[in-house]
């Protein structure tokens, strides 16, 4: 079962994005964004992951999963 940061990398890569840009389009800090990624924050607010997986156009199950 893939991790929440290892979900957010597939789909940013696939899209193209990088963390400095998706962290701008989310409205969210770049340290944020890294911190999930890197699996600092293991465990992000709601508003957050929402945040990102708008951002992504994907439903925020698609990252949890």
């Amino acid at each position: 079962m893939a991790t929440i940061s290892e979900n957010i990398k597939r789909v940013r890569a696939k899209q193209g994005l990088t963390q400095d840009n998706l962290a701008k389009k989310a409205n969210i800090k770049y340290s944020t964004l890294t911190k999930i990624e890197g699996g600092v924050v293991t465990k992000p607010s709601v508003q957050t992951i929402q945040k990102i997986a708008k951002s992504l156009g994907v439903p925020m199950e698609e990252l949890l999963k």
